[in-house]
Order: structure tokens, then sequence, then C-alpha cells
């Protein structure tokens, strides 16, 4: 299998630089739309009507004048863009102080080695609840705690990848994920009962149980799998710029540590003031009548600068305790430096956005989805076939629309009813898209934050490209694949209950059911 896996990676890296991968796959989306053009599919809205989307050529006089007048809004607009800036600006000066290091130097001897990889994955799994945080924050801590340890880097990396995408729709905890897609399975439900009802815990012990199942087979892939098949790893690959010294950290350096977590943990209390009352900052005030409406939206929209701040204030009196910061134009340099770093990052970004604008404003995700979502009715399975059937079809729609609650928006109101009339209920038609979506979040070309991974990527490897990280998460999605897999059928045929008040066959259909 490693052997198959380099062999992957050195195809994959014969590719151009991803730069320019991702203005041959602008050019790819342009091309398509012209092949395609005016090919219509109906979509059913939200609000029960039917709208027709077509696919429309990007160079027709209005698709070439949206493409050029857009061009800075797409760039601008790139999801990750603002977000990944923000955070790093925070972890680059914790960086440049010694802030990150020593901390990572103090993890390593409190936890012991041979929990380090399954708590990494652990933690990436539980990062969903901080948004999309945990692609900044944990993906590149992962790699600078293996490079700590003497392991690869990129397998740090990847186990953290694979936590954060893979483990996206996991959690022990409700996420803003969970009322996300709760409302959409709940309004389309209501096309065949009015009265059913599906709640942000609907999914709640199902996802519990894949928490647990995601950190194990993610655990196993990394010490098994992914870490023979990088073997070893030396600092002169990454071109002397990254610092391995393991050193016991000095008195002095244990001393400004804990002054500096102690910093942070006060600024953290602080900061849940602004979510602790009704009428907090940062609190959005929820009605009776708004069951499904996540109170804590503000937070998690606020997370990125909050991340920034709970990094950049500790690092700050840290720096200023070991006397690597002695004035304020210390802490403006360092965080110059951070920005000059994220260069190849911004340049991706341009071409990243140009390519996903593209990609939506042509029409071509929207029609593929409504396309296999009636290849799938046309097949006609019912039980647990149907539903394994459903599970690929949303795990490859997911290599072509990102965004997992947009791709539900459209895929819901079509998937939702049918599957009812065949006996399944919403909340396990919810559950089994979760796992579709999230076994290909790892090795999806639109994952909005794959341009900062390879980035992140090649700080450890100058030699890593777009081979490299899909050879390394490959396994990862497999093997989510299959497990996930055998525990949503376990599950079924063990007639667990997914959630509170929430069932696996929908009893209305009973005579369709299987």
């Amino acid at each position: 299998m490693s052997r198959w896996l380099k062999r992957i990676a050195d195809i994959g890296n014969r590719l151009p630089d991803p730069l320019t991968f991702f203005v041959l796959l602008a050019l790819a989306v342009v091309a398509a739309s012209i092949v395609f053009d005016g090919i219509a599919v109906d979509v059913v809205q939200r609000d029960g009507s039917t709208q027709t989307k077509a696919v429309e050529s990007l160079l027709s006089v209005d698709g070439i004048r949206w493409m050029l007048l857009s061009a800075i809004d797409n760039f601008i607009g790139f999801a990750p863009l603002g977000p990944v800036l923000v955070v790093m600006l925070g972890i680059g000066v914790a960086e440049r102080t010694g802030f990150i290091t020593i901390g990572l130097r103090m993890l390593i001897q409190s936890v012991p080695k041979s929990l380090i990889t399954s708590t990494l994955v652990f933690a990436g799994v539980m990062s969903s609840m901080a948004a999309d945080a945990g692609y900044v924050v944990l993906v590149p801590l992962g790699a600078v705690l293996f490079a700590g340890l003497g392991r690869h880097p990129l397998a740090g990396l990847a186990a953290a990848f694979a936590g954060v995408s893979g483990g996206f729709s996991a959690n022990l905890l409700i996420t803003g994920l969970d009322p996300m897609l709760a409302r959409l399975t709940d309004q389309a439900a209501h096309t065949i009962d009015p009265a059913y009802s599906v709640t942000a815990v609907s999914n709640y012990y199902f996802m519990v149980v894949s928490t647990v199942l995601v950190t194990v087979v993610g655990t196993w892939v990394t010490t098994k799998i992914v870490e023979p098949m990088l073997g070893d790893w030396s600092p002169k690959e990454a071109g002397g710029e990254v610092d391995t010294d393991a050193k016991e950290p000095t008195a002095k350096e244990k001393r400004a540590f804990m002054v500096s977590m102690a910093t942070g943990a006060i600024l953290a209390g602080a900061m849940s003031l602004l979510i602790a009352f009704p009428e907090a900052p940062l609190r959005e005030a929820v009605g009776p009548d708004e069951p499904g409406v996540n109170m804590l939206a503000p937070f998690f929209e606020a997370i990125e600068l909050l991340i920034m701040v709970l990094f950049l204030v500790p690092a700050i009196v840290y720096g200023v305790l070991t006397k690597k910061i002695k004035n304020d134009k210390d802490v403006a340099e360092m965080a110059g430096e951070a920005m000059g770093a994220m260069g190849v990052y911004i340049a991706l970004a341009f071409v990243a956005g140009q390519f996903v604008a593209y990609f939506n404003h042509s029409n071509l995700g929207v029609v593929t989805a409504v396309k296999g979502a009636q290849f799938l009715e046309a097949m006609n399975f019912t039980g647990i076939p149907l539903l394994l059937s459903f599970l690929v079809v949303s795990a490859l729609m997911n290599l072509f629309v990102g965004s997992a609650s947009a791709k539900w928006a459209f895929m819901a109101p079509i998937f939702v009813p049918m599957m009812m009339m065949m006996g399944l209920s919403p909340e396990t038609v919810q559950a089994t898209y979760r796992v579709g979506d999230s076994i290909t979040n790892i090795i999806t070309p639109l994952m909005p934050y794959l341009p900062i991974i390879i980035v992140f990527a090649q700080k450890y490897d100058k030699k890593a490209g777009l081979g490299t990280l899909i050879a390394a998460m490959l396994p990862y999605s497999i093997a989510f694949g299959i497990a996930w897999t055998l525990l949503l059928v376990g599950w079924m045929l063990l007639g667990l209950p997914l959630g509170p008040g929430a069932e696996l066959f929908y009893e209305a259909a009973a005579n369709a059911a299987p």
C-alpha cells in the first residue's frame, strides 16, 4: 500500500504548481460551461416553489463581463481568505516569540507519546465547535507537534486534517451545523408530512459514536499507513527553515509560559461574558417560535478574531517576560513577518477564488447534483441498498459542491421526500448525507482550505504538492468510508435511535418500507 500511495504522490506531484493547477481548473470550468450551456434542471426552493437552474456559458457577452467585473470581489469573497489571515496573524506572532514551541514541548512532556496521535485527531474532530478554525489552527500545530517529537511533520498535519475535515460532522456536542441541517431537513419533510418535526439533536447519538469511530480509525491510519508511507524526515527537506530543537524548557521559560496561560485563561473568561447573558453582544435572542435558530451564531461568526486575540495577547506577555519583545516595534515586525509568510497563500487565494466563483456562477454544481439525484431515484432501490446508494451520491456531490449546508439546501427537497415515501425517516436521510459528505471532505478539490493546507505542507517539505497531500489523505477517506458505512448499516440493523426522539423509519409509509 505504501508503494501504491507513493506512486500516487509521484504522479500527483508531476502536476503543475498549485497556483497553475487552480488556473487550469478555472479554465476547465469555463470550457465546461460552454459545452453544457443551456442544460437545465428544476430545483425545489426552501419556500416550496420550483426554480429552473441552467448552465450558463462564461464565454458569452454577459459571462465575460461578469468574470472581468467580479474578479476582485471573487478574491475578497473567497471564504477562507479573511479567517486564515486573521488567525495566522496571532499564530505568527506566537510562533516568533516561542510561545507555541514552549507550549508544545510541555504538552509532549505531559501527554504520553502513545496518545499524541489520537489526541490530535480527537481535537480535530471537536474543533468543528469553532466553525472552520481547526483548519488554520490545529493543522499547522499538528505538523509542529510531530516535528518536535522527531516524527514526520506531514503525518501530524494529515492526522489533524483528517480529524478536522473528515470528522467535521461528528462531535460530542451540538455545533452550528446541526440546527442548520435540521431546519433544511424539517422543511423538506413537510412536503410529505406537514406535522413532522426534525430537531437539532436528531442525529446526536449517532454523531457521538461517530466521534469515537473517527478518532480510532484516524489514529490507526496515521500510525499504520501514512507514517510508513512518508518515511523518515529531515529538517533539510524544509530548507533549514524549521526549528525542531526539542531541548528541555528552562525554569524562566516555564514561568513565562504559565503566566501567559493564566493571562489567556482570564481573557477566555472575559470572552465568555460575550455569550453569558441573553442580552450579551455575541448572543442571538431566540424566541419560543424559533427553535431551530442557533443563539450562538454571532459568537461563531467572530470566532476567528477571538482566536487571534487568544493567541496574540498571551504570546506578547510571553515575549515580554522572556525579553524577546522589548517594545511595540518588535510586535509590529513579528506581525509583518507573519503576513509576509502568507504571500504564497494570498496568491493561491486569488486564483482559487476565481475557480470557486466560476463553478457557482455557471450553475454547474447545482445541475450536477440534481442530475445525480435523478439518477439515484431512477435506480428504484429500497432499504439499506437505497441508503448506501444515497451515501455514494452524497460523497460524489461533495467533489463538486463544497459547502455542506449549501449542498443540503438543494439536495434535501429532492431526497428527503423521496426516501420518506420509501419508508426511511428524514433523520436517517440526514445522517447518511452527513457521512457521505464527511468522507470525501479531505480529498475534494473544492475544499476552500486546500491551498493553505498545501502551503503548510511545503513549510516542512519544499517538494510537497497536491499529489503528496492526496496520497496522504486518501487512506483516511477510504478507511472513514468503510468504517462509517459499517457503523451506519449496523445502526439500522440494530434499530438504534439516531438521537432524542428520532426514528429510523417513517411509519406513515409502512406499506412501502423495506
